[in-house]
This record gives structure tokens, sequence and C-alpha cells, in this order.
């Protein structure tokens, strides 16, 4: 066989597998990210772009997990500390470093989310959805996976997020601390 003819079958194979890949149905993609040690997925449709953390302006009197508002192109975006809202940490520690992720338009909320790593792409072929999940969570966590590595990872639905009451309310540490709201810190240390 010559060069031009294995050149020419790879070039078939190589159009074939992309034509199988755009047919087959994608069921589900997210943006891994990890906060406080927290492996959490966000759906790709509800995730707009990712920048790195520049200059925010603090908010004084604000709620703990607002780190402040930050300029992402030309548009004023408050700054979510991922970590300190979800209890993972408190607020300040760690919320200095890390990367932005700015909700989709599409959800008509300016605001970001500050993440301390970003792990990559991720699909529902590369993970298991876990079932056994015990205990109440609150609405935005919607589902756990577990990867190849058994790491556990959680989805959290940001259309969800926005309209939760405690991201809306100025009183975020007193409703956290209620017994209406069993706080996501719980969950992630019933994991380990």
């Amino acid at each position: 066989m010559s060069n031009k003819e294995a050149l020419r079958e790879l070039q078939v194979r190589l159009a074939s597998r992309l034509q199988a890949a755009r047919e087959r149905p994608r069921e589900a993609g997210w943006l891994a990210v990890e906060c406080a040690g927290a492996g959490l997925l966000l759906p790709l449709g509800q995730a707009g772009e990712i920048q790195s953390l520049r200059d925010v302006t603090p908010v004084p009197h604000a709620a703990p997990w607002l780190v402040g508002v930050a300029n992402v192109r030309g548009q004023l975006n408050a700054v979510m500390d991922l970590a300190a809202f979800l209890g993972l940490r408190e607020r300040g520690a760690g919320a200095r470093s890390g990367q932005l992720v700015v909700f989709n338009p599409g959800l008509r909320v300016n605001s970001a989310l500050l993440i301390d790593r970003l792990l990559g792409l991720r699909d529902s072929e590369q993970l298991q959805r876990v079932t056994d999940v015990s205990g109440p969570r609150p609405a935005f966590a919607v589902r756990q996976w577990r990867d190849g590595q058994g790491r556990v990872w959680d989805e959290l639905d940001l259309a969800a997020l926005v309209q939760d009451p405690l991201f809306r309310s100025e009183e975020h540490t007193a409703e956290l601390q209620s017994h209406s709201f069993i706080s996501y810190a719980v969950f992630c240390l019933k994991k380990k």
C-alpha cells in the first residue's frame, strides 16, 4: 500500500468517526470545577465564559458569599464565592484566587461564580450516576456522579441556583443556620 493510499484510508476513517460523533446524541455535558476540594459539575448550557480572577470591588454589608463585583467585558457582574455559598469554607478563605465562571446570558443574571480550579469537561459517558444518595438536598444540587477514579461529583443546576432563596437573600447566614435549610457542606461530609 502506498503512502497516498494509506493517507486516504486514514482520512476516510477519521471522516466516518467524526460523522458518527456528530450524529450520536449527547446526553449531557458539564464543566468540571473544584471548590474547597469538592468536585462540581456545571451544565455547559448554563455556564458562560471563563476568566481569570481579576480586580473585584468589594461590596460592603453583602452576603458572606458575595466577594464583590467585577467588570467582565464591560458588564458588571456580582462575584459569588461558590465554596462559601455552599458552606464549604468561610468567607474570604481562598476567595482572592481562582477563576470566574460567568453565568450564561440566557439565565438573565449578571453574576459569576468564583471557583478554585477548572478541571475540564465531562460527559455522561465518563461518569456513573450515584443512586444511593441519602438525605435531603438543595433543589439546585440535582444529582451525584462517580468517575472512573471513584471521585464523586455533584451536578449543580445553575438555573435553580439563581432562583434559590439564599442566592437572592441578604440574610444568607441566618437562613443557612436555620432548620429550614440543610447546608450543602453536610452532604459533602456524609460522602466521606
